[in-house]
């Protein structure tokens, strides 16, 4: 079954928010505090919590606010990976600003989602942004989340080329920086997205999977944005097989995991979307393999999600399906 890397987390800042879209089970509110005396001045709000979990002296995940962010140390500046939702820029900024003095030099996108890229723009323009070609795209068209939105938010990127938008992107692979400081890109394909990359941490044998690999479950196929269930599969078993000398997996909502947690994962969604294709070779609707279909057997406890949203991207399997 799925293993995880159990580690410690510190918490900096005020309160949680609820996490919004990447297929991630909802993060739970603050209670609200007890109502203060008549005598006593109402205490302001208090500001969204990032949780600081350490993986290495130098490399952080960055919990709350949407995705799961990732904080890479390096002698020239900080690599940080993904910015969360909208408001959540700069608790990021002074949350890494709490464990380094080093400036954050560059900001990689996994994908396009909003939980994942709305944050860029409270970092000042100085900031290098990369990520895939698709994704830079995506991002300017600013299409709606299938099976999540019913219409796009609006954009908090001002045009095409404003700050947070990837100025620096690439196909296949990318390499940033050198020696320990090295940070590969990786595109393996269509899954979540039609962007999704893997950020490898080559000395630290770690990659951020992004919502490629968000948690245990039944992951979004937004195919408004690129992504497809048919490809899916093939793409997790390129990932598990093309990366090499990895222990570490972050993943895109959930826990960290060991590599291992990647290849499971692999067969977990290869076996869903072969389930979906038998289902519509023998004349099931959409609708009626999603009421009897439930996680078994070593996926057990696996989440399978909302059933409207999961008939959305069983009947784009079925129209993807010759």
């Amino acid at each position: 079954m799925k293993r995880e890397v159990a580690l410690g987390v510190l918490v900096l800042g005020g309160a949680l928010v609820m996490a919004c879209a990447g297929g991630q089970e909802a993060e739970p509110m603050a209670e609200a505090p007890a109502e203060a005396p008549a005598e006593a001045p109402a205490e302001a709000p208090p500001e969204n919590v990032v949780e600081v979990e350490r993986l290495e002296d130098n490399l952080f995940v960055l919990r709350g606010g949407g995705g799961n962010s990732a904080a890479f140390i390096t002698a020239d500046g900080v690599v940080l990976v993904d910015t969360k939702l909208t408001g959540w820029g700069q608790p990021l900024i002074d949350a890494i600003g709490e464990l380094t003095s080093n400036p954050i030099t560059t900001i990689i996108n996994t994908h396009a989602h909003f939980d994942h890229v709305d944050g860029s723009v409270e970092f000042p323009a100085t900031v290098e942004f990369v990520a895939h070609e698709n994704t830079q795209r995506l991002m300017r068209e600013n299409n709606a989340v299938r099976g999540i939105q019913p219409e796009p938010r609006p954009s908090p990127f001002d045009g095409d080329d404003g700050v947070g938008i990837p100025e620096r992107t690439f196909t296949d692979t990318l390499t940033l920086g050198s020696d320990s400081d090295t940070v590969e890109l990786h595109y393996f394909g269509r899954a979540h997205t039609g962007g999704d990359i893997w950020v490898e941490f080559p000395s630290l044998r770690t990659v951020h999977a992004g919502d490629a690999f968000p948690n245990t479950m039944v992951p979004i196929m937004d195919s408004n944005n690129g992504g497809s269930g048919v490809d899916y599969p093939e793409t997790l078993r390129s990932a598990s097989e093309g990366l090499t000398d990895i222990d570490r997996v972050i993943t895109g909502h959930g826990p960290v995991m060991t590599f291992d947690g990647l290849g499971e994962y692999a067969d977990f969604v290869a076996g869903f979307v072969s389930a979906a294709q038998a289902a519509k070779a023998a004349g099931t609707s959409a609708a009626d393999f999603v009421a009897g279909w439930e996680p078994s057997g070593d996926y057990a406890d696996y989440t399978k999600g909302p059933a409207e949203r999961l008939t959305v991207y069983v009947q784009d399997i079925y129209d993807a399906t010759e």
